[in-house]
């Protein structure tokens, strides 16, 4: 008979918060596949837990997970951790998971702590449909490419960030995505967890003020506010960008992210706009 796979959730900072199943899984099976074994080793102490631990990590992968397979097919039962949360989710696992079903072996998830949903519940905006983005791109160019492919997404964004990344990300989301609705969650279920609300054009970001990763959570484009002047395509969006070219001497691309971000929208959006316009005139 082959093993079975456990994907197992561990606390993503508050040891208590992992499941009754999650120790029993853990206590039973041969072999624990951990992110770092140095830190699964903490938690596996804490709860005096000895099994054999082996790293499973972004760096051997591949390697490791061939090796885990044939141990699965010799009837050796393996737990999967990553180093907080649920593993697969922006953490290894994918490849030994799929690998494990294209062998016709057992792969049994054990639910648990995610910041993904942690940071959602508690941050205030929308919940009822939301889009998981995980880590952005480091680097810049590429990091406002991938926000303008998300500027046309309607509902919750939440992604993870580096602390020494978190300002330059918000500055790149509030050029692509316009104002926003903003949560900044530091240090989910540990002693100094914070939720940081406000709008990406007046959210204070503190950094180097949290060690581990941080869940920013941007709310749906905003919608003018009643009593307020509608900035929408009843008032012209080319003649705004026009006008700005001619009196403050702008190129079209630095009017258009003008105006896309005094309207609240992404400037892929202000250009759709501006481009229906010139056509409707034509």
């Amino acid at each position: 008979m082959t093993g079975t796979l456990y994907v197992v959730a561990t606390p993503i900072g508050n040891l208590e918060d992992i499941t009754l199943r999650a120790l029993r899984v853990l206590r039973e099976v041969d072999l624990i596949a951990c992110e770092d074994t140095r830190h699964t080793r903490r938690l596996l102490g804490h709860y005096q837990i000895d099994k054999p631990t082996v790293s499973y990590h972004e760096h051997n992968e591949r390697e490791r997970a061939a090796e885990l397979i044939k141990k699965l097919e010799a009837g050796v039962s393996i737990a999967i951790v990553s180093d907080a949360g649920t593993p697969l989710i922006s953490d290894p696992g994918f490849r030994l998971v799929r690998q494990a079903i294209d062998h016709q072996i057992s792969v049994v998830p054990i639910p648990g702590a995610s910041a993904l949903t942690a940071g959602l519940a508690a941050s205030g905006l929308p919940t009822g449909e939301f889009t998981f983005v995980g880590f952005l791109p480091a680097r810049r160019a590429a990091r406002k490419a991938r926000l303008i492919q998300l500027a046309e997404v309607k509902s919750t964004l939440v992604l993870y960030e580096a602390p020494h990344r978190i300002k330059e990300t918000i500055d790149d989301a509030r050029e692509t995505l316009g104002d926003r609705e903003c949560v900044l969650a530091r240090e989910l279920t540990k002693v100094h967890e914070e939720f940081v609300r406000s709008r990406l054009s007046e959210i204070e970001v503190r950094e180097g003020t949290a060690r581990g990763e941080i869940v920013l959570l941007l709310g749906p484009p905003l919608r003018p506010q009643a009593g307020q002047p509608r900035q929408s395509p009843t008032r012209s969006i080319l003649l705004e960008v026009e006008q700005l070219m001619r009196t403050e001497g702008l190129d079209q691309k630095s009017a258009l992210k003008r105006v896309a971000r005094e309207r609240g929208i992404s400037k892929s959006e202000a250009y759709r706009l501006v481009t229906a316009e010139r056509a409707r005139s034509k």
